[in-house]
């Protein structure tokens, strides 16, 4: 198990959902984005680093039938899985690291909610490109949220990196055309004010 693998199981193991600050009771952000894209009820959508959200919830609520949720914390996917009872058979949960998983197919919508602003080395933020360039179809959209330019410089005792619309377009490269930039304030559960970026490309080559 990796350092950040680690990191993250130990985050899982030991803190309720409602006890990690990127906790939201209704994903508002990612279900607008996904709306804009066009996300049809049968579009095959990856959810990176997905954690326990509550995402997949509305997801499976409002009929979305291709689900899948990745990310590095196998304890996050029983959490979200347990908590999904039945429906939670309907989803595909992976349990790997974004930047070292090798996906199988393609999907119609890559969302990632803050897992791409944890890597902070320009080597893993191009391996997890060339996941996403795998991962998502010519015409899928990638709709990615990080941490604004003025947000946090650290979540979870982790350092992150920051990032801008101009800054995400330049690392993920030619052949992602970008539809829509949109700043969010995130309240955590304790009240504060967390200052998000939501970008959404289409993959055009």
């Amino acid at each position: 198990m990796s350092d950040r693998q680690s990191h993250w199981q130990n985050v899982y193991s030991t803190k309720t959902e409602d006890e990690v600050s990127w906790f939201q009771e209704t994903p508002a952000p990612s279900l607008d984005l996904l709306a804009l894209a066009g996300t049809g009820k049968d579009s095959a959508i990856i959810d990176i680093g997905g954690g326990t959200s509550r995402l997949v919830d509305r997801l499976l609520a409002e009929g979305y039938a291709d689900l899948t949720v990745l990310d590095l914390s196998p304890a996050a996917l029983e959490t979200a899985r347990a908590r999904l009872g039945n429906a939670g058979e309907r989803v595909t949960w992976i349990a790997d690291d974004a930047t070292r998983w090798q996906p199988a197919r393609q999907y119609d919508i890559w969302h990632d909610r803050a897992a791409f602003h944890f890597l902070t080395a320009p080597e893993d933020q191009q391996a997890y490109v060339e996941r996403l360039r795998g991962g998502l179809r010519i015409g899928g959209h990638a709709i990615i949220g990080t941490f604004a330019v003025d947000g946090p410089e650290k979540c979870s005792g982790l350092p992150v990196s920051r990032h801008s619309a101009e800054t995400l377009a330049a690392i993920l490269g030619p052949g992602f055309e970008r539809l829509d930039t949109r700043r969010h304030e995130h309240a955590t559960p304790w009240g504060s004010i967390q200052k998000f970026q939501f970008s959404t490309f289409r993959r055009s080559a």
